[in-house]
């Protein structure tokens, strides 16, 4: 006779810290389940049950997973786990955390007591070609040359004018983050920078600072870098945050 299969109890990862008291988090992760620790070997990976098979990136469960890991920021600083890992159970989470112990000890070293802030800089203004326009001469030049009112720009005019201002786009995005990369290096740990998301974005960073230093030395160093741009730039900064950009949590399940 042929018999149904157990259904394995899979487990869903939020974060790797280190090894702690069998501490219990309450029904704060993906659909309501209880959070709690799996440990092994000086580290302990933070889990719920989750018995779905795969999760969809929902925004609801994505909140819920950045839930847990604010409520692991409140005591200390987590190596994140990216949204979406589910191992098959309670053994497979202790083989990963000895196969990987070095690095994650390593890496907590590295992260711990501080926190990732996130400094994002953009052009506030109407229209961003009429502003390079307006405050680069090669642009307007070339601006006027081929696309003025007395012809009829060709594509290759066009294509000509947009080469002109995507490289000076660059070659001010690279001056300014040098700029405030050299005031912010004393608040911070380590600085990267992340890819701009859409044409008006001058720099997006992510700082790693100390937790201690967040209110005062990393904020006064924002200040004193916005003072040095004019009211055409935006200067926005967020967080604490896990240290997503600053560790690199390969898992192999």
């Amino acid at each position: 006779m042929g018999g149904k299969k157990m259904k394995i109890e899979g487990k869903y990862l939020y974060a790797v810290i280190q090894e702690a008291e069998d501490l219990q988090y309450g029904n704060i992760g993906i659909d309501g389940e209880s959070v709690y620790l799996i440990s092994g070997n000086q580290i302990a990976a933070v889990v719920s049950n989750f018995s779905n098979g795969k999760i969809r990136p929902e925004r609801r469960h994505i909140a819920e997973h950045q839930a847990v890991l604010k409520r692991l920021m409140e005591k200390e600083t987590p190596l994140p786990i990216t949204f979406g890992v589910i191992a098959e159970g309670a053994k497979e989470i202790k083989r990963i955390l000895s196969l990987n112990r070095k690095s994650f000890a390593e890496q907590l070293r590295r992260v711990n007591g501080k926190v990732e802030m996130g400094l994002r800089v953009t052009w506030d203004v109407t229209n961003i070609f009429e502003y390079f326009v307006n405050t680069h001469a090669e642009i307007r030049v070339a601006r006027d040359q081929f696309l003025g009112k007395n012809r009829v720009p060709t594509q290759e005019d066009k294509i000509e004018v947009g080469r002109l201002f995507d490289r000076t786009l660059q070659e001010d995005r690279e001056e300014h983050t040098d700029r405030v990369e050299a005031i912010l290096s004393s608040a911070c740990y380590e600085i990267k920078r992340n890819v701009p998301r859409n044409e008006r974005d001058v720099m997006n960073l992510a700082c790693l600072v100390g937790r201690e230093a967040v209110d005062k030395d990393f904020e006064a160093a924002v200040f004193e870098a916005a003072r040095g741009f004019d009211n055409n730039y935006s200067f926005d900064f967020n967080g604490p945050w896990a240290p997503h950009n600053f560790v690199d949590v390969e898992l192999t399940i």
